[in-house]
């Protein structure tokens, strides 16, 4: 059988260091599901680390993976990073503290977000554990549990950033030159591209973190580098389509006018970022255009407030329409009736109004944050609009709400749902399977090997389906925890 459609599966022990001479690849997370992006790649027996992403979802299971990694920290010689997104990003911090002594590369943007992003995390952490313990004590249990990382810990791993530009060719280690290239899904997102060599033997190895959209406001579009042999894609949204962009003002102004005729407000659960600047700056022109009526405006998030203003730091990241209003001193992230809200007291003070108002609080899947105390007060009005903006995994309580349950726990309480659910599919940051047929099919004929991850079951097989029928024979979705011969 020929070298370049074989592929060879093989089962050890991921913490036992195997020096081969074949170019190979492990998937630790984001298989068959959208969280917990890490995977290994082994190249002249040095091990590349992509992604070091949290699991979310179901929170016993999601904590005890999170709290061990599947191999040892110490034996990666080099990290890469996609973007910012915590699932992403989010145990970095506990890479560091576990061992790894290595240089991680990212965009300048996202070494910014991630500045903000793995701080807010760590806080998280300490206030589960702190909780956990203040409940286990009342119990009288001895069981104590400490926080997966601190703040501390995100310093340490913060020293070991190294930005790099957009479609700069940087050697990151002997036979390996790294490329990042736009993949216009958040801020500094970026395809990582590797240009890898051993034994005399040459390869391009494409991994796509998370696609974006051709025509997101604020990005600029995705760029598929050519050349490309071996090609890890996501595949999010591998079964359905999204309602066109540009539909999205429109949607938008017509939930915030039912909901506003109605004297309710409008509780939007949103990422802080990339998905709470979109919904500020589609506000900013349905207000402009008069398409919506004078209403106010919160961001309840500290975060989604600090990221706004990182966004304000790398304009070389915006597309045309963007770098329009900067260059007319026209903030694209502020209009007369916008308040981003830092304090808790004020936050606390929304929910004593019965004014038609936005809110926009993260967490965006409903986990944690200020969108809990907003839906715990406000998901029992049926003047009230839970407009859904972005994807819900599975077990969170965002997913529920998206399902339609009848009633739903928050803060450990039942609540009935009486206020209407809306989603606008629109405002994804992720590729549909079109967008995503189209990124593949623009990186041209030379792929001949594609691995699928970041998708859960139904979503990765349609995907894998769509591919083959448009003329890919060598499509895989890895199973957890094996490796892959690439070459």
């Amino acid at each position: 059988m020929a070298r370049e459609n074989y592929t060879r599966i093989v089962r050890f022990n991921p913490f036992i260091r195997v020096m081969e001479v074949y170019m190979k690849i492990q998937f630790m997370g984001a298989v068959r599901e959208v969280t917990g992006s890490m995977h290994i790649l082994t190249v002249g027996g040095k091990r590349i680390l992509l992604d070091c992403g949290f699991f979310q979802g179901r929170r016993e299971e999601s904590n005890r993976m999170n709290r061990n990694l599947p191999f040892d920290p110490s034996t990666i010689d080099v990290m890469v990073l996609s973007h910012a997104h915590i699932d992403h990003s989010g145990n970095i911090p506990g890479l560091v503290k576990k061992g790894f002594k290595g240089v991680i590369y990212t965009t300048f943007a996202t070494r910014d977000l991630c500045s903000l992003m793995l701080m807010d995390s760590a806080y998280i952490q300490v206030k589960d554990a702190e909780f956990f313990n203040r409940k286990a004590e009342e119990r009288g249990e001895k069981d104590r549990i400490t926080p997966i990382y601190d703040e501390a810990d995100v310093r340490a791993c913060l020293s070991r950033f190294v930005a790099i530009d957009y479609q700069v060719t940087l050697p990151i280690l002997p036979g390996v030159n790294l490329t990042f290239y736009n993949a216009a899904h958040v801020l500094g997102s970026a395809v990582v591209c590797l240009d890898l060599e051993e034994d005399g033997k040459n390869l391009r190895f494409l991994f796509s973190g998370d696609i974006g959209r051709w025509g997101l406001p604020i990005l600029k579009d995705p760029v598929c580098p050519q050349g490309v042999e071996i090609f890890v894609s996501e595949s999010t949204y591998g079964d359905r389509l999204h309602d066109p962009i540009d539909s999205r003002g429109e949607s938008l102004a017509r939930v915030i006018n039912e909901t506003t005729q109605r004297k309710g407000k409008v509780i939007i659960p949103s990422f802080a970022l990339e998905r709470a600047q979109e919904i500020v700056f589609a506000l900013k022109k349905l207000f402009q255009d008069k398409q919506i009526p004078k209403i106010p405006v919160y961001v309840d998030s500290p975060l989604a407030t600090s990221i706004t203003q990182v966004f304000r730091m790398h304009p070389e990241c915006y597309d045309e329409e963007v770098l329009v209003f900067t260059n007319h001193q026209d903030n694209p992230f502020s209009f007369d009736g916008l308040e981003f809200i830092t304090r808790v007291e004020d936050s606390k003070a929304l929910n004593e109004r019965t004014d038609p108002m936005v809110i926009i609080a993260a967490s965006g899947m409903c986990e944690a944050g200020r969108i809990l105390h907003h839906l715990r007060n406000n998901i029992s009005n049926e003047h009230n609009t839970i407009l859904i903006v972005g994807f819900q995994a599975h077990y969170t309580l965002g997913r529920k709400i998206l399902r339609g349950d009848s009633e739903v726990r928050i803060f450990g309480m039942m609540h009935p749902v009486e206020a209407k659910i809306e989603v606008l599919n629109s405002f994804s940051g992720h590729a549909d399977r079109n967008e995503l047929l189209r990124y593949r099919t623009e990186l041209g004929d030379t792929v001949r090997k594609i691995f699928l991850v970041h998708g859960e079951d139904e979503q990765a097989e349609a995907y894998r389906t769509l591919l083959m029928e448009n003329g890919d024979k060598d499509v895989t979705i890895p199973e957890l925890y094996k490796e892959y011969e690439i070459i």
